[in-house]
């Protein structure tokens, strides 16, 4: 089959391309395992994808996972938009995209209806709220944008190599997959509880990995390309924040 682009990833996605490369390796006699309806693909820290479907497979196949994870990889590495398919761990199946998490999250970037929600309270204005820390979390990213603009700065790719920026990759790449996780389940806490994790981390990389520049601090490639998380950040708060049915606020 004619392999679709992955330039605009999420799970769903990716799980239908795992299938399409199981059903052309066993159209092509590489395999033999019955078709499986999905694939189950998560997001990991660095923003990259893995599914354990290999795993599930080998018996079936008579095969080791790592052997039929390579079967499937050299398929899923010619689709458009991935860098790489490779066999990871004890037969994971590890996808890496063209580019990086934060340059594919655009203002559509997981956008879709979940089940109605009961909203967080408005008050107290504190941390113990996580509707606050949701809120604020937002508003923060926007003041971002602000003073970046104010500043003249512009995103750049650069490493993200902290371990709080790459927990933040990780719980943005998921967003997509727990929207679906909801919609699937009917249960919007799934969903609710991952958009209060993104916040809790985005406020982490905001303290301790600063996007601006610091008292006489020059502007350096750190800065510019946090500038791209703290957007990316942005994005998914307040497309969350949307899809529960709240409007965000640019300031608290």
């Amino acid at each position: 089959m004619t392999p679709g682009s992955l330039a605009h990833v999420n799970p769903g996605e990716l799980s239908s391309a795992v299938i399409d490369a199981v059903r052309d390796a066993v159209a092509d006699g590489d395999i033999s395992v019955p078709i499986p309806q999905m694939a189950p693909v998560e997001a990991t820290a660095t923003g990259d994808y893995a599914t354990p479907l290999p795993l599930r497979l080998a018996r079936a196949a008579g095969r080791s996972a790592p052997e039929v994870a390579a079967i499937l990889a050299k398929r899923l590495a010619k689709r458009p938009g991935v860098r790489t398919a490779r066999t990871t761990g004890p037969g994971f199946l590890t996808i890496t995209m063209d580019t990086p998490l934060t340059a594919r999250i655009d203002e559509s970037y997981g956008l879709m209806a979940v089940p109605p929600a009961e909203l967080w309270p408005t008050r107290p204005l504190t941390f113990d709220n996580p509707g606050f820390r949701v809120r604020f979390a937002y508003a923060r990213a926007c003041g971002v944008r602000r003073h970046a603009a104010d500043l003249g700065m512009r995103e750049t790719d650069g490493p993200l190599d902290d371990p709080r920026e790459r927990l933040l990759i990780g719980l943005l790449a998921d967003f997509p997959g727990r929207a679906e996780q909801a919609a699937r389940q009917n249960d919007p806490r799934p969903f609710t509880r991952h958009l209060e994790r993104i916040a809790d981390a985005y406020h982490d990389v905001h303290e301790q990995c600063p996007a601006l520049p610091r008292g006489d601090e020059s502007v350096d490639t750190r800065h510019t390309a946090r500038l791209g998380l703290a957007r990316a950040a942005r994005i998914v708060l307040g497309n969350g924040l949307r899809m529960l049915g709240e409007m965000p606020e640019d300031r608290l």
